[in-house]
């Protein structure tokens, strides 16, 4: 997958966001989901989902940080794996953790908002 490109981080970010809320929210990601919790989060069966790898997932959100960067719109410092990745990270909290079956907009924004933008500003305000 291309990540976008809109021009602005935040608009990249939630365009990401809701893509993958889509995809979690269809029939594919209902699947995914009660094999999870059959699982019981078991770390081997984890590993054998036929799901994107951890590695290429983070260097979507990469790209699309460093293009931040890249305008100025991101210090270099907020450049990190766990920083590109937390919106992700937190969306797939709200499907695995509270069980919903799609996450509302409205949350999108939130973790967009509230937590992604201001940790990617904290990272360049904090360095040096």
């Amino acid at each position: 997958m291309q990540p976008p490109d809109t021009g602005e981080l935040r608009a990249d970010v939630l365009e990401l966001l809701r893509g993958a809320n889509r995809h979690w929210s269809s029939p594919l990601g209902a699947v995914l989901h009660e094999l999870m919790a059959a699982a019981g989060g078991a770390a081997e069966f984890l590993a054998q989902l036929p799901e994107q790898s951890t590695d290429s997932v983070a260097a979507t959100w990469l790209t699309v940080l460093g293009r931040a960067v890249a305008r100025g719109e991101a210090s270099p410092e907020a450049l990190h794996p766990r920083v590109a990745t937390v919106a992700v990270v937190l969306l797939r909290n709200e499907f695995l953790v509270r069980g919903v079956p799609t996450v509302p907009d409205e949350v999108l924004v939130e973790i967009v908002d509230e937590v992604c933008l201001p940790l990617v500003r904290q990272r360049g305000a904090t360095a040096g």
